[in-house]
């Protein structure tokens, strides 16, 4: 375990990939002299498993409870396994479908032995999303809201773009001064709200690129993709659809633009970017993290969007 701070440990899941970077972080936090709590304990692994209980063996302490920022299969499927091992209850989002002993309210503040945890409600990434603030470290543990490094994938259905920019916006008004920020993947964030500005102003950026390629005439997924994610690796291209297509849905709904079907069927490598054989994107990470994280599910019909 990487100690972090007096009260926080973070241990890192074996599944490093593009999607996950260096893995999925998951952490101990201290919250009395025997005490301890355990955020996102990853995915079914014996060895992550492990690591959570060689951590409070080594603390001399036990699990008062396994808190989950939201269902991804690389952040919530190891919790049942370590609570049917140390007893502890599992809390989460009142939307998780994962398995969980009660339900978490907005702003609720959950007290320890030594410590308070502050609930904020987070949707936009996941329906089910929760950050979690150890109120004593002013830090944050921000799940898939916001990473160390690098961006997070806001993907449809379970994504949804103006949720997430208003999840951002909150956590930088609430919190922008918290002194540490701890995410769901990468290194620990020292300056809290320079990397929420970060955020926010890469996704007004982002959708800025959309409708000026949109200016300029009508466009596909596959051709927004290749003039605005040129320099992208292309192995990250449906991923990047899956981006784009977010934030047209937001801005169909708003009347800003309209869609069409292209009379046509896709080329191959329109079809690979919208509905890519997942085994060929990461053997390392797993076909069901992509589809959770990237929302793959119904095929993608090849449509023409167009400027209001």
């Amino acid at each position: 375990m990487v100690t972090l701070s007096p009260r926080v440990g973070r241990l890192r899941a074996n599944n490093p990939s593009p999607m996950t970077l260096d893995g999925t972080n998951g952490y101990v936090l201290r919250v009395g002299a025997r005490s301890l709590v355990a955020i996102d304990p990853g995915p079914i692994d014996d060895r992550q498993r492990d690591a959570f209980l060689a951590a409070a063996r080594e603390a001399g302490a036990t699990y008062d409870a396994i808190l989950v920022t939201h269902g991804h299969p690389d952040h919530a499927p190891g919790a049942a396994p370590l609570a049917a091992l140390t007893g502890a209850p599992v809390f989460g989002h009142p939307a998780a479908r994962f398995p969980h002993d009660r339900a978490l309210a907005d702003d609720e503040r959950l007290a320890f032995e030594d410590g308070t945890i502050t609930v904020m409600h987070a949707p936009g990434h996941a329906p089910d999303h929760c950050i979690f603030v150890l109120d004593a470290e002013a830090a944050l543990f921000t799940g898939d809201v916001v990473a160390g490094r690098g961006f997070m994938v806001v993907a449809p259905p379970q994504g949804e773009m103006r949720a997430y920019q208003t999840t951002l916006r909150r956590l930088r008004e609430r919190y922008g001064d918290a002194r540490a920020l701890y995410g769901g993947h990468g290194p620990e964030v020292g300056d809290v709200r320079a990397k929420l500005d970060e955020y926010i102003a890469h996704r007004e950026a982002r959708e800025g690129q959309i409708l000026d390629a949109l200016a300029r005439g009508p466009a596909t997924i596959p051709e927004l993709v290749a003039q605005i994610y040129a320099d992208t690796d292309r192995r990250l291209w449906p991923a990047a659809g899956r981006q784009t297509l977010a934030y047209l849905i937001a801005l169909e709904r708003e009347g800003r633009l309209r869609s069409e079907t292209v009379d046509r069927a896709p080329t191959p490598d329109e079809a690979a970017l919208l509905n890519p054989d997942l085994s060929k994107l990461d053997a390392n990470v797993g076909a069901d993290v992509i589809r959770a994280e990237l929302g793959f599910g119904t095929r993608e019909p090849l449509l023409r969007y167009i400027l209001s």
